[in-house]
């Protein structure tokens, strides 16, 4: 069930920083003061009010199901309506009547423990919403992607402005008008356009901006904001390991490896991106795995289970990653039936494994997000560990096995966003547990409680007691100010 993905492979939308020769775009600076304007009237809004949104933004998945789904499925030229409803609607449906039931617990003021010496003073900790909220998201998955964060936003109590990647120009001005029929602009609100608008967009002085996509785009986006000192909660890529311990079962393993990296044809940022197998075992990893891709996807020409590359500047992109892992002296194995021809312009392109692809190849060095696996062996797991350790800091990485010592080393010693032991994807989808990356493939973290926090102000406040001994450590200082001080020491 999926998906925090990347527009990991099209740094185009946002390429530069923008200009200050370059004029703002009247409507948009427009929307943005309106929404800012409705929050300086309602700065707080109430448990039900939050609600009320939220189950707005509910509605609008459950009413327009048909329609998102058909969207989407033309933006790509074949999408599977099932991994739509799945990996989209059913993950912003779960997220929303998660925020619902939990949202008087998070919006109440938190106890929090105070130091011997400042009591009978107390402390609290007070949740505010920060205001506009900012929401930048990418092609792959454009449903959960654009509402996840804005529903995190809602039940925060902001405002929130959407800009959905114009590689899906069909879902975009969907959600716009979907958008428009249920809120307010001064609530939420979808901007559609080029490049020179999104530019514009992560430049205007949100509270907080949130954006899904590529490590490269999100450095930019990164410079942008910070001209007006902008929080960001950046959700990017990588190359997201899978380690196959000497312990694991195979034949259980293929299947959920299979599936995780084809969902969406391998375009998800958490997808497997290279699979690292026990030595001399490459050869029957490969064979479990072409026989569980088969299993699920017994053709793929005309397979409407099987989703397209969402564009021919994409597909293209993976056809060279293959021809030079090829030209390398790396074995390209391309899993379909004997005799298939899949013509180009489908931009369905089979799901393929690479075995022992050079170190230096783009295969090796570019986030993979397309339906290619490399697989490499390694002689221990130190080596396997040293792999990981020695490349970016993935936003996703899996482990299989049956070995607890090998799997807690792993654990232990590699850093990566999130970890989903003996299967694939997994962890995304816990609304008890934060989603995020760390270092390039991402900053901060958003889904269930931690996405209300995310876009909220943690206050802290000190309620001090009509009579306490505070008094006792004013000037002129003496005897008295040493002998607290010194009982101060003792209980702290």
């Amino acid at each position: 069930m999926i998906v925090r993905s990347g527009d990991s492979v099209d740094p185009a939308p946002l390429s530069a920083p923008p200009s200050p020769l370059v004029p703002p775009i009247p409507e948009l600076e427009s929307l943005f003061a309106a929404q800012r304007r409705a929050f300086a009237a309602d700065f707080n809004p109430s448990l039900a009010r939050r609600r009320d949104r939220l189950i707005r933004l509910l509605a609008v998945t459950e009413r327009h199901e048909a329609e998102i789904i058909r969207a989407i499925d033309g933006d790509f030229s074949g999408r599977a309506a099932q991994e739509t409803r799945l990996a989209e609607l059913f993950v912003i449906r779960a997220g929303i009547r998660h925020a619902v039931r939990h949202l008087k617990g998070w919006m109440a003021e938190r106890r929090v423990p105070t130091g011997l010496h400042f009591r009978p003073g107390y402390n609290r900790l007070l949740r505010q919403p920060l205001g506009v909220v900012g929401v930048v998201s990418p092609w792959n998955y454009p449903f959960q992607l654009a509402l996840g964060p804005t529903l995190a936003a809602l039940a925060a109590g902001n405002r929130v402005m959407i800009k959905p990647s114009e590689l899906t120009p069909r879902f975009a001005e969907l959600l716009k008008r979907l958008i428009a029929d249920s809120f307010a602009e001064d609530e939420v609100v979808v901007v559609t356009g080029d490049a020179e608008l999104g530019r514009r967009f992560v430049s205007l002085p949100f509270d907080h901006l949130c954006f899904t996509g590529s490590t490269a785009v999100g450095r930019l986006v990164a410079q942008a904001a910070a001209a007006n000192l902008t929080p960001v909660t950046l959700e990017l890529g990588g190359k997201s390991p899978v380690i196959l311990d000497v312990s694991a079962d195979l034949a259980v393993a293929a299947q959920r490896i299979a599936y995780g990296k084809l969902l969406s044809a391998g375009q998800t940022c958490i997808a497997p991106d290279y699979l690292l197998v026990p030595r001399g075992q490459a050869e029957a990893v490969a064979l479990a795995l072409a026989a569980a891709i088969a299993r699920l996807y017994p053709r793929i020409q005309g397979n409407p289970d099987y989703t397209a590359i969402i564009s021919p500047r994409h597909h293209a992109r993976l056809l060279d990653l293959l021809a030079e892992a090829r030209d390398s002296g790396a074995r390209v194995v391309t899993i379909a039936p004997e005799g298939e021809v899949v013509p180009p312009e489908s931009r369905r392109l089979p799901p393929t494994l690479v075995l022992q692809p050079g170190p230096t190849t783009r295969l090796m060095r570019e986030e993979i997000f397309g339906p290619i696996l490399p697989i490499l062996e390694y002689d221990n797991l130190d080596a396997a560990i040293a792999t990981v350790n020695a490349g970016d800091r993935p936003l996703a990485l899996y482990w299989f096995g049956a070995d607890t010592q090998n799997r807690d080393r792993v654990l232990r010693e590699t850093i990566s966003g999130g970890v989903t032991v003996n299967d694939c994807l997994c962890h995304l989808a816990q609304e008890d547990q934060p989603f995020g990356g760390v270092g390039p493939s991402g900053i901060g973290a958003y889904h269930g409680e931690w996405g209300f926090r995310s876009f909220s102000k943690e206050k802290p406040i000190f309620y001090q007691a009509p009579r306490n001994g505070l008094p006792l450590l004013y000037p002129p200082y003496g005897r008295v100010f040493e002998v607290v001080m010194a009982l101060i020491r003792r209980i702290t």
